[in-house]
């Protein structure tokens, strides 16, 4: 083999490094800088890369995946494709408990890279053994040889995030970044993203990103878990019916809570404006940003980075499709006409 050929040994190469870019139009009236961390750029697509590759190394490190091993794991998606990914290369086998919220999308990306899928129903408690989290537990009790990865309780979620996204926004703003904003799920990325931060700048504000119907902006604020919060909502990725462990709560300074037709409606704003391609949570993340600002958050030396967590082509049958949009009742038939820029020729 040349010496001259400048290649990737394997697509692992590529996560991390991911761009930051100025936003435009979809902040012309906002005071300050905005800029989007896009981690679409990651060869999965997502942040969940990050961790993915982060928590299966430090697994071989100790000793405790081995090949042939199985790896389990619990996802809204992204997680999940993530973790097939890292496990093809790897020579792993791959079984992934995925809410049925998840869009179609999403599940046929992670069987395409050859995981086994369970399907389960997201409306039921977390402690009901249909909940992706007891069948993953399960599973990991029936199968040999298996680890369970458990990111919302795995302190190697924020610590890939604290290792990889912190510096590198650090880096890329030259450590004039004033805020950061970001989607709280698992709360491995914002947690992990703000820890380094605010070692390197207390006085940097974080603000996170909830969904009506989790239970995050409560507990944050008042350290109490309030089931009655609980309801179902659209977003995936976003908010919790639980408390994760791997959110640390002291680093974050604010939640807000956004509406799915209001996130839904901004992912689409942002690709259609911005070139940027992106999914539903970076439609909530860029809607918080514009309440924010609403509410006098940001002034005109502001620089402010927004992390979009992943590519709008695994919401193709949710937010990027009229029909799933209407039946929501997101959009009427005659703005989803207007919206669709098609014009057949008979």
């Amino acid at each position: 083999m040349s010496n001259n050929i400048k290649a990737y040994d394997n697509v692992l190469e590529l996560i991390g490094e991911t761009p930051l870019i100025k936003l435009s139009e979809t902040v012309k009236d906002f005071p300050g800088n905005y800029y989007a961390k896009a981690e679409a750029f990651n060869p999965g697509h997502s942040s969940k890369d990050r961790i993915a590759l982060h928590i299966i190394e430090q697994a071989e490190k100790k000793g405790i995946l081995n090949p042939g091993d199985t790896i389990i794991e619990t996802t809204s998606g992204n997680t999940g494709f993530s973790i097939a990914m890292v496990s093809r290369i790897k020579g792993y086998d791959c079984i992934l408990a995925v809410s049925s919220k998840s869009s179609a999308d999403k599940i046929d990306m992670l069987k395409s890279m050859g995981a086994k899928v369970y399907v389960c129903p997201a409306n039921v408690s977390a402690d009901d053994p249909r909940s992706y989290y007891q069948v993953a537990k399960r599973l990991h009790d029936e199968i040999k040889n298996s680890i369970y990865i458990n990111q919302y309780f795995n302190e190697l979620n924020t610590e890939a995030h604290y290792l990889s996204t912190g510096p590198e926004i650090w880096n890329q703003t030259a450590g004039e970044i004033t805020h950061l904003v970001a989607c709280s799920g698992t709360g491995g990325t914002i947690s992990g993203t703000a820890r380094f931060l605010k070692e390197k700048n207390p006085k940097i504000k974080v603000l996170g990103v909830d969904a009506y119907g989790s239970v995050l902006k409560k507990y944050h604020e008042t350290q109490e878990f309030d089931k009655d919060e609980i309801y179902p909502y659209r977003i995936e990725g976003l908010g919790k019916n639980l408390i994760p462990t791997a959110t640390d709560f002291d680093v974050i300074d604010s939640f807000t809570k956004v509406k799915d037709e209001d996130a839904a409606h901004m992912a689409r704003k942002i690709s259609q404006t911005e070139g940027l391609f992106v999914g539903y949570t970076s439609g909530a993340a860029l809607q918080a940003v514009k309440q924010l600002v609403a509410q006098g958050e940001f002034d005109e030396n502001a620089n402010v980075v927004v992390i979009f967590p992943d590519h709008g082509s695994r919401y193709m049958s949710k937010i990027y499709n009229d029909q799933w949009m209407q039946e929501q009742g997101f959009v009427d038939a005659k703005s989803t006409a207007n919206e669709q820029h098609i014009e057949y020729i008979k």
